[in-house]
């Protein structure tokens, strides 16, 4: 029987016991995608991830990433986690300087940057594919009654729900305050009634309480097994779109902060940068912690 070396990781904190868990599975070769899905429902973590052999040498490993039930063709906090435990089993070094390498997943090839050391670091990567609208609004009411809100807490400034994808489709959804981010509550049958099977739902605020951060987030998407996650990276990559599009953000680089996970007591911090020219996006990248948690072996 092979033996299967995995790590589980927290990811989006500096902080062991914070952030979003993941599990990284080594030696996946000879898995099939059967095998895969249940090991995921194993570890029963909002992600888990099976590291290949790549399909070109110049990169530095294949990524698959599942949930409990279903397979993502992109997803961030396993992308930042991964490129931590790689980077950290190349090194075995107290500390390390900077390392680059691509991972390669459904979504397409994307480009890590890592420093790690001492069991943790910090890694950031370029969205391979920007954030696309997928759909039209979304209808506030119906959003309010799958959310257990009323219609008026859902917008504030210029912010209304929209649709948007960078691999992995969310609906955005705007809240007024942190009262109502809260109270907001979501069940596979409220939300597949008020947007369809499978919805994945990324609410926010621009009410933070706390200045270090610009937007504090939840991310429910119960039918993909995930009743709300910690930290949420592609929501975040897909939430680019929306500042796009409701934010007065001129020329030039701009550098965000958003909170996650504290209404679950695990606090999340997820970095977010973008790149525009000329009105429009022309570039984003993703950046978060990772602390090693545990090691060990699976026998399968």
């Amino acid at each position: 029987m092979p033996a299967r070396r995995y790590a589980t990781l927290d990811v989006f904190t500096q902080t062991a016991l914070a952030g979003n868990p993941l599990a990284v599975v080594l030696d996946a070769e000879g898995l099939d995608e059967a095998a895969m899905q249940a090991i995921a429902g194993e570890f029963n973590l909002s992600e888990t991830v099976f590291v290949l052999p790549p399909a070109e040498s110049r990169h530095r490993a294949r990524l698959r990433i599942f949930t409990p039930t279903q397979e993502l063709a992109f997803a961030g906090h396993p992308t930042v986690g991964t490129a931590v435990l790689l980077a950290l089993g190349d090194q075995r070094a107290e500390v390390a300087d900077a390392v680059a390498f691509g991972l390669e997943e459904q979504v397409g090839v994307v480009p890590c940057v890592v420093e790690a050391g001492e069991g943790r670091g910090r890694a950031r990567f370029r969205l391979p594919r920007l954030p696309e609208s997928w759909g039209e609004e979304p209808d506030a009411t119906a959003l309010a009654g799958a959310l257990g809100l009323s219609p008026s807490e859902i917008g504030f400034a210029r912010h209304r729900p929209s649709r948007y994808s960078a691999g992995t489709p969310f609906h955005l959804v705007p809240v007024r305050n942190l009262d109502a981010l809260g109270r907001a509550r979501a069940s596979a049958a409220s939300l597949t009634e008020a947007l369809g099977p499978g919805a994945k739902v990324f609410l926010y605020t621009g009410e933070t309480g706390d200045p270090a951060h610009d937007f504090r987030a939840r991310m429910f998407a119960p039918a993909a097994g995930i009743a709300e996650d910690p930290a949420t990276g592609g929501a975040v990559a897909a939430f680019a779109g929306a500042l796009i599009q409701f934010e007065p953000l001129g020329g030039g680089t701009h550098d965000l902060r958003i909170a996650q996970g504290i209404e679950m007591g695990r606090p999340s911090e997820i970095l977010l940068q973008l790149t525009i020219e000329d009105g429009a996006l022309r570039a984003a990248e993703i950046g978060g912690s990772a602390v090693l948690v545990s090691e060990g072996v699976l026998h399968l």
